[in-house]
């Protein structure tokens, strides 16, 4: 091997281990605790940290609290977090308009990430049905910090109905 390469391979394996050396102090590879390997577990969490403020048909609103649980490496919400509150926020307000004879299934989630919530933050989170049909409804979620109004992440999300409509 010629020494450009070796310093090539080197220097590859210098940053393998730095990226290594990140992902350990992220917690990857940690084993998950015996209280959160449990049933339902992600979803009590979720509900932890939601309040119900007002529901109305096709509109739902909540306050959300930054719990330091749903905190990532750097202090603010979990991106998971936001999807997951987003989607049960999203279910609820699409089930205020489709018939409880229907089931419903989450087809797409599409989230934006324009700020981060830190630590403690309380968030105002706006769920509204922006269409609905025979055969599927949605609905767009607007998270915004609850002093300031300020729009920290916004979510889309469309739920198909089953069984679907005949034509």
């Amino acid at each position: 091997m010629a020494k450009s390469e070796s310093s090539a391979v080197d220097g590859r394996r210098a940053g393998e281990e730095q990226i290594e050396g990140f992902m350990r102090s992220m917690g990857v590879g940690e084993t998950i605790s015996a209280n959160s390997n449990t049933r339902d577990f992600y979803s009590n969490l979720v509900a932890g940290v939601l309040k119900v403020h007002q529901v109305q048909r096709g509109k739902i609103t909540c306050f959300v609290t930054v719990k330091p649980v749903v905190t990532n490496y750097y202090g603010g919400l979990h991106g998971g977090a936001v999807a997951a509150v987003a989607e049960k926020i999203s279910e609820a307000c699409a089930r205020t308009v489709v018939a409880e004879d229907k089931e419903i299934f989450l087809g797409e989630l599409s989230l934006s990430y324009l700020s981060a919530a830190p630590k403690n933050a309380e968030l105002l989170v706006e769920a509204s049905v922006v269409r609905s049909g025979r055969n599927l409804t949605v609905v767009a979620v607007e998270f915004r910090f609850k002093n300031s109004r300020k729009l920290v992440y916004t979510a889309r999300s469309t739920f198909y109905h089953m069984p679907p409509s005949k034509l």
